[in-house]
């Protein structure tokens, strides 16, 4: 998704979820951006290059934000489109069924009529728009044969039947209407985010594109710095494991008793099983495959991804079937603390949900950044400790 670089307030956490925190002020407007690339402002006019750059950060998020309701939308959209399509097949057959049953009941009209022996209220029986209520009202089931009365039986019922569909058929293309229109909203809402955060840069001189690198950089330093120090306390939680393993594998051979199992790892832990670790590789394969693809909101490859639509192909690729967008993904596992992420863990970023990564081990990630970017390696503290909400092993 997006690179979401944004400040954000560091609130609670438990078992590696962060309680949502209340929103930082608002940044500068883009109206005075635009107010000052039409002028000739003094410098104290200007925004500062660190204002710039947040609110550049800020629109690729909601635009990511806005890329998961598009993705949501069009899955919705897809599913009612079927739905809709499979109700009006249903309904031009039923459709036939009642022209077949109501073609019967004219030949025995017809049948009658030459022979002389016609009821006089088969004709109006055949134009009423309510035959049974005509059945009622008039008894003309106890003066038809009882192949007639199978056929008016059969033509009632198809006709009831129809009717239902055609109700149901009405009321799916009325919920088809309303998904095409959130996913036509979704869509102008993430274009024009994009169209905002590329025009900021644009106003950009030379010299303030050099010091933005230059932040850049840092703050990958930084997101690398934090990496490392992850995998050196996972390092250590390994090694504890084994001792902790070795040690009852030790009282078991001797016969003494253990406090810990050497197959759950002891008490609290949360290495996964080998099946798992079997399936997260084959998940890492193909996310390592995808690195240098360009990101493409919405995108579901091969050519190109967003974030979802990685991390979705991923554990495809492993044989799991993931949901589409990042706020159904976070449902598709077991949360887990992020001092114990596992490689092929699915890391969630901010209290929206609008960006996931696929965890590869010491404190890196494969993921989908943002429009411009390219499926790459990165820190999961590429936007600081803060913007990581969660840590989710996928069932």
């Amino acid at each position: 998704m997006a690179s979401h670089r944004k400040s954000r307030p560091t609130g609670s956490r438990v078992a590696g979820i962060r309680t949502p925190a209340l929103a930082t002020a608002a940044l500068t407007s883009v109206a005075l951006l635009s107010q000052t690339a039409n002028a000739t402002p003094s410098d104290d006019d200007r925004p500062s290059l660190e204002e710039v750059e947040k609110k550049v950060d800020d629109l690729y998020r909601q635009a990511g934000s806005a890329t998961e309701k598009y993705n949501a939308a069009k899955e919705k959209t897809a599913k009612q489109r079927k739905k809709v399509d499979t109700l009006l097949d249903d309904v031009a057959q039923r459709t036939q069924k009642l022209n077949d049953a109501r073609e019967e009941l004219g030949s025995f009209a017809s049948a009658q009529y030459r022979t002389g022996t016609a009821v006089p209220e088969t004709a109006t029986f055949l134009l009423a728009d309510s035959p049974q209520e005509y059945f009622d009202q008039n008894q003309l089931m106890g003066r038809l044969t009882g192949r007639q009365k199978t056929a008016v039986d059969d033509y009632v019922t198809q006709q009831s039947e129809t009717m239902k569909k055609r109700r149901e058929a009405a009321e799916s293309l009325e919920t088809l209407t309303g998904s095409q229109q959130d996913l036509k909203t979704a869509k102008s809402t993430v274009q024009k985010k994009l169209a905002t955060a590329r025009e900021l840069l644009s106003k950009l001189t030379a010299e303030e594109k050099a010091r933005l690198a230059t932040i850049e950089k840092k703050k990958q330093e930084e997101a690398a710095r934090k990496a490392a120090e992850l995998a050196e306390q996972q390092a250590r939680q390994q090694a504890e494991e084994r001792e902790r393993r070795e040690e009852a594998a030790q009282q078991e051979s001797g016969g003494g008793s253990s406090t810990g199992s050497s197959e759950s790892g002891g008490s609290g832990s949360s290495t996964p099983d080998s099946s798992y670790g079997t399936k997260a590789e084959k998940a890492l394969g193909f996310a390592r495959a995808q690195i240098g693809k360009p990101y493409v909101w919405g995108a579901t490859g091969p050519g190109s991804y967003d974030c979802s639509g990685l991390t979705q192909a991923a554990w495809k690729a492993a044989g799991v079937t993931l949901p589409r967008v990042t706020y159904d993904q976070v449902n598709a596992g077991t949360t887990v603390p992020v001092s114990q992420a596992q490689p092929g863990d699915l890391v969630f970023f901010y209290d929206d949900l609008s960006h996931v990564g696929l965890y590869i081990g010491n404190g890196m990630m494969i993921h989908a950044p943002k429009p411009g970017a390219y499926v790459r390696e990165e820190s999961i503290y590429y936007d600081g400790e803060s913007s990581i909400h969660s840590v989710v092993r996928p069932a």
